[in-house]
């Protein structure tokens, strides 16, 4: 990436610095353009990421994102929003000797950009990621997910180009973004923020859930209001339904081995609380209702499961993260098909094994 020229009229690129400029005044960020951008035909989705240094309220690097939203002429149809509505923001913790940026984290937010704009998908305050591995590859950290808060400093703006929400990215540990699916994505960051002022990243940090006080408020508030995840994209994921004279069908689910804890934990705090929980594969969905009694039906190519409230309470000790064929006590009718999950680095490569 090279040090990036701007060419007016700029109303969007404009908007952002204007937001900015009553945090950092005079202060001239570290930018970084693409040399070519996407919409050039080059591999960057942004067209450049700025660098602001904060002294508090710990040492950090504060990123924001150029390139979400419409940076010059408006050209989608949606005139209230601008483009897909939102730019990121990143704070890293850093030494206050430092006098670069990490080049590792420009190129995280790229590909966070590069996932937006191939598959569509957009970020909201609340939503969370699992990175497959450590945020910044070759350090040893616990940072291994990341969720979305609202910047607290920039919050939301108005452009010529319409609406454009300032989300920042929080790198959290994988048991605290269970957490975040296990209660509400939103309440659970608001009760980290208390730890993490401005939700700075700290990649030397530990776990929040160390914290008994912490680990007491998300199981209280989990205990009493249950889950707000309502699906969950899974790896691997498949059904088949069994024809059995005089008995009924009998049905059989496959599931891969790294979703299986998340599976049992969610299931016990979504259908009791009378909400259904949907799985979501690349070719299959699978949607739980809660009943009386076990049955299940297909919609198109969808499977749709009804469970007692028993059931449900006997899947963790039924269904364990291990490769094999499993029956829920009391439903004969269905089987769980848990197989091996394969880690894959960026190569292709295998680099564990679940199950």
């Amino acid at each position: 990436m090279t040090e990036h020229e701007q060419d007016p009229p700029a109303h969007g690129w404009d908007a952002i610095d204007a937001a900015l400029a009553p945090i950092y005044g005079a202060q001239r960020p570290r930018h970084y353009g693409s040399a070519i951008p996407a919409m050039l035909g080059g591999n960057d989705p942004l067209q450049g990421i700025s660098a602001y240094w904060r002294d508090a309220p710990v040492p950090h690097w504060h990123f924001v994102t150029y390139g979400f939203s419409e940076l010059y002429d408006k050209e989608s149809d949606d005139p209230e929003v601008s483009g897909f509505g939102f730019e990121l923001s990143f704070r890293l913790a850093a030494d206050a000797a430092t006098d670069e940026p990490p080049m590792w984290a420009l190129n995280f937010l790229q590909n966070i950009a590069r996932y937006v704009f191939q598959s569509g998908n957009i970020f909201d305050a609340g939503h969370y990621m699992n990175l497959n591995g450590p945020i910044a590859l070759e350090n040893d950290t616990k940072i291994r997910a990341i969720a979305f808060v609202e910047d607290a400093e920039l919050g939301t703006m108005q452009t010529p180009n319409g609406r454009v929400d300032f989300l920042q990215v929080v790198g959290i540990t994988e048991p605290e973004e269970l957490a975040l699916m296990r209660w509400s994505g939103r309440k659970a960051l608001a009760a980290f923020g208390e730890r993490l002022p401005l939700h700075v990243t700290d990649l030397a940090r530990g776990d929040l859930l160390a914290d008994p006080a912490v680990a007491a408020l998300l199981e209280q508030g989990t205990r009493e209001e249950g889950s707000s995840t309502g699906f969950l994209f899974v790896d691997e994921l498949g059904w088949e339904r069994h024809k059995r004279l005089l008995r009924g069908d009998a049905w059989s689910l496959r599931v891969g081995a790294r979703q299986v804890p998340v599976i049992v934990d969610l299931l016990p705090l979504r259908l009791p609380f009378e909400r259904p929980f949907a799985l979501i594969g690349r070719t299959a969905k699978v949607r739980f209702v809660p009943g009386r009694t076990f049955s299940a039906r297909v919609d198109g190519d969808d499977l749709e499961v009804t469970l007692d409230p028993a059931s449900v309470q006997a899947l963790a000790a039924a269904v364990p993260p291990v490769a094999g064929r499993y029956t829920l006590p009391g439903v004969p009718e269905l089987t769980f098909e848990v197989v091996q999950t394969h880690i894959r680095n960026q190569q292709g490569e295998v680099v564990e094994t679940i199950g």
